[in-house]
């Protein structure tokens, strides 16, 4: 099957509701980055925002998975929201070290601001993207109304990123807000409650587009929003960019499944975006099974 040709994935790759699933029935905690990595070529890093893994634990992501994968991790909240990017040298310094040590399996650091940094909080912005090395690369993602009013200071933002070279991270919630759940539905009424309901930009600020798709717990109805997505992710391939394509779902089981209905509506668009392999979990199956997948 060929090479996927831009980069899809999960919020994470350590989740135990998939083991029969995504992951072989006997699959274990050990086995699980494996396993994911044979399917999807990325992953958000998310554990990063909280703690950081030791030394030993990077060497060995890095030795099991693939040639090729690109984990993104996100920046520590401890730089991001209680430092909010000032004075962060030696903790940004620290993560960076750290996780330098994946060499070409790192893809973009991802920076969340907080929801109440606004644009006057932007100089902030300026000097700490102007202080980071430009060995890597990075994306940012903006949850204040400011960076969405279509103005100058939307406009501005965009431009901080753009001159840098820095992506821009879209978030995609649409799908998420519109579904109507019932009170014992706690995985979606919290996921609607953490996660910010803006203005979706289909917008580019560097070669690396990065995306972050929320999806209505009902996988097929997002197909209108995903059609959406894989129509820019056909035309940024067009223009030689290589877009980061996250699914996310209330409950994280459905994320794998999102993400491989996102791809057959990308392939039915363009014959040359790759394909994905079956599952370790589906290679378990009848072989009459495995081909009712396709």
């Amino acid at each position: 099957m060929a090479e996927l040709q831009y980069y899809l994935g999960c919020p994470q790759w350590s989740n135990k509701q998939w083991v029969g699933e995504l992951f072989s029935a006997e699959a274990k905690p050990a086995d699980f980055l494996q396993q994911y990595s044979a399917v999807l070529n990325t992953v958000e890093g998310n554990t990063t925002f909280y703690a950081l893994p030791k030394p030993a634990t990077v060497l060995k992501w890095r030795d099991e998975t693939p040639p090729g994968f690109k984990f993104c991790f996100k920046f520590p909240k401890s730089i991001s929201h209680q430092l909010r990017l000032q004075n962060a040298g030696q903790e940004t310094n620290g993560f960076l070290k750290l996780l330098a040590a994946l060499g070409e399996k790192l893809g973009p650091f991802f920076l969340q601001l907080p929801p109440s940094f606004d644009f006057n909080a932007l100089p902030d912005l300026e000097n700490f993207l102007q202080s980071l090395p430009a060995d890597f690369t990075y994306a940012v993602e903006a949850r204040h109304p400011d960076f969405f009013n279509g103005m100058a200071a939307e406009e501005k933002f965009n431009d901080v990123l753009q001159s840098r070279k820095i992506g821009r991270v879209v978030f995609d919630t649409r799908g998420l807000h519109a579904a109507e759940v019932t009170e014992d539905d706690f995985n979606t009424l919290d996921a609607k409650r953490r996660k910010p309901k803006v203005p979706v930009r289909f917008i580019a600020t560097n070669q690396s587009p990065f995306v972050r798709f929320v999806g209505h717990p009902i996988i097929e109805n997002n197909e209108f929003n995903l059609w959406q997505w894989a129509g820019a992710v056909v035309k940024w391939l067009a223009e030689g960019k290589k877009p980061f394509i996250f699914m996310h779902a209330p409950d994280d089981f459905y994320a794998p499944r999102l993400a491989r209905y996102f791809h057959s509506l990308v392939a039915k668009l363009s014959k040359d975006t790759g394909g994905l392999p079956l599952w370790p979990g589906e290679k378990e199956r009848p072989l009459e099974t495995q081909l009712q997948l396709f």
